[in-house]
């Protein structure tokens, strides 16, 4: 199988340029900041995932790539070769993951990371996919109390009506880690869902988004995914401290870690970068 990682450098000034172009008005800066970790995902793979052939790098442009990428064994895939240029530029992670099946040669099998996950044990393939289906953690919610939620409750509700299954108050939610995902059941939702993904297409983020959930809601709801949780750690960086998450991996007790971003001054910023960029370094040296 192969891994897909997508990636946004926010102080890139071609990149912020497009931005102010396109969108206006401030960068979230907690969206689209470049942590440095990056090298650490891709040793994380390597040495916790040797099952993995193939790592595609998906950025918007050429000034996107970090220096460092010409020399490793990563595959540089830009968005104007996988995602229609009606919808370009685009500044939407949902969006760009509706397309990552659209990689020219990538395997049917393969694994969808967000920047900010980061192996950090040994896992197996059977881990992730089982009998030709992929395997994760799915969770039953009644209440979308953000704006997260809230696409993922759109996303559910547009699979059930695409399936024709009768309306729910509750929606599904795949685990927030790294996401298995079959190349034919994209484009089989692609086949089946072409207005409901057209419609939901936005330079940034709305309401109306559909999550790249769509997939793995409809393989869920076909009887076609494995629901079983992975074994990941999820940190917020506005209830953890970097102390605590260097801690943990120094003597990690699960195979992933998500460590997400939240608005903070630029000294808090510049400290825990600090911190974490020599914990990973020390874990990844």
């Amino acid at each position: 199988m192969d891994a897909v990682i997508t990636y946004v450098n926010g102080l890139d000034p071609v990149w912020q340029k497009e931005y102010a172009s396109a969108v206006g008005g401030d960068i979230l800066q907690k969206r689209f900041r470049d942590w440095g970790t990056l090298p650490y995902l891709l040793r994380g793979i390597r040495r916790h995932m040797p099952y993995i052939n193939n790592v595609y790098l998906v950025v918007s442009g050429e000034s996107q790539v970090p220096e460092w990428v010409k020399d490793s064994d990563m595959k540089v895939v830009l968005h104007r070769e996988i995602i229609p240029g009606e919808y370009l530029p685009t500044f939407n992670c949902n969006t760009i993951e509706l397309f990552l099946h659209r990689i020219p040669g990538i395997d049917g099998q393969f694994l969808n990371f967000n920047d900010d996950m980061f192996p950090v044990r040994d896992s197996r393939p059977e881990d992730f996919f089982r009998d030709g289906k992929p395997v994760t953690g799915f969770s039953r919610n009644l209440v979308a109390g953000n704006l997260f939620k809230i696409m993922a409750r759109n996303t559910d509700r547009k699979v059930r009506e695409a399936l024709g299954m009768p309306s729910s108050a509750f929606f599904i939610r795949p685990q927030h880690t790294v996401y298995p995902m079959l190349k034919s059941a994209c484009q089989e939702v692609h086949d089946i869902m072409a207005r409901q993904i057209r419609e939901s297409i936005s330079p940034v983020r709305e309401e109306y988004n559909l999550l790249h959930y769509v997939f793995l809601d409809y393989l869920y709801y076909r009887g076609q995914a494995i629901d079983q949780r992975h074994s990941n750690k999820h940190f917020s960086l506005a209830a953890a401290s970097a102390g605590k998450i260097a801690a943990f991996l120094k003597d990690p007790y699960t195979d992933f870690v998500c460590i997400n971003d939240v608005q903070m001054s630029d000294e808090r910023y510049k400290s825990t970068k600090k911190v974490l960029l020599e914990a990973f370094e020390s874990r990844f040296f």
